[in-house]
């Protein structure tokens, strides 16, 4: 990516980023959503029906409002992988991470050399859509590109001393849904264990130098995550807010 990363820039002061999730397809959803002065939009191809081609203009809604386009994508696929960043992705979000050989594929799949193996063409939205930019994007990509994975079962946190020393990890996001179905308590997010999990994962994580993420459902869960540490939040997702808006009204 040839363009600065604002979200990863205001990380590196210290201050909390806020954003969504949208799992609306649609330009308009994203350019609705930008225009709060949300930090990022994170289009959901994983649960969403959100296209390629779709995520692309709805990343192009966001950068006119500066707010950062991120995109989940299905796991670690790397036809999913590659085609999210060469669209335009400032970063990627993946999700059902186990353990460390899942992140030595991430940084080949996402990462140019000497990093990763990242398949290459400048004439790609990313690239600017010109040859004469290829020195340029493999010199800059690497740095501009944010790579978060998600946290979501008792493997993975088993497992997070060996991911936490891999170099090409930015933030990792403990999704508190998929954990309280890991342990058995689907949907109790506020459960004790699975706050617990949270509290833990995010002292490891910062003390590595990285940023702990995850989701908040009300405004008071979101500040008690962000008094824990937590910096990258994650607030509900597009279809809810909207149906609960008019919940409301009704």
């Amino acid at each position: 990516m040839l363009k600065t990363n604002k979200l990863k820039e205001k990380l590196q002061t210290g201050a909390p980023v806020i954003g969504t999730l949208s799992i609306i397809p649609s330009p308009v959803v994203a350019d609705i959503l930008a225009a709060s002065g949300l930090d990022f939009v994170v289009i959901d191809a994983e649960h969403g029906p959100i296209s390629f081609e779709t995520a692309q203009t709805m990343a192009m809604a966001c950068e006119t409002r500066g707010v950062t386009p991120l995109m989940r994508v299905g796991g670690v696929i790397q036809s999913e992988i590659l085609r999210a960043l060469d669209i335009g992705m400032h970063g990627i979000h993946i999700p059902n991470i186990v353990d460390y050989k899942d992140i030595e594929k991430i940084a080949e799949f996402s990462k140019y050399p000497p990093m990763g193996n990242r398949g290459f063409s400048p004439f790609t939205r990313t690239g600017g859509y010109c040859g004469t930019n290829g020195a340029k994007l493999v010199g800059e990509a690497n740095n501009n590109t944010l790579n978060i994975i998600h946290i979501e079962g008792i493997d993975a946190i088993n497992n997070i001393d060996k991911i936490l020393k891999y170099d090409c990890l930015d933030i990792i996001f403990i999704g508190l849904f998929d954990l309280s179905k890991a342990l058995g308590k689907p949907g109790q997010i506020n459960d004790p264990e699975v706050i617990g999990h949270l509290s833990d994962l995010t002292k490891k994580i910062r003390a590595s130098g990285r940023f702990a993420g995850t989701i908040a459902t009300s405004k008071e869960q979101m500040k008690s995550f962000i008094e824990m540490g937590v910096r990258y939040i994650l607030y509900s997702v597009d279809c809810d807010m909207f149906r609960k808006a008019y919940a409301d009204i009704l």
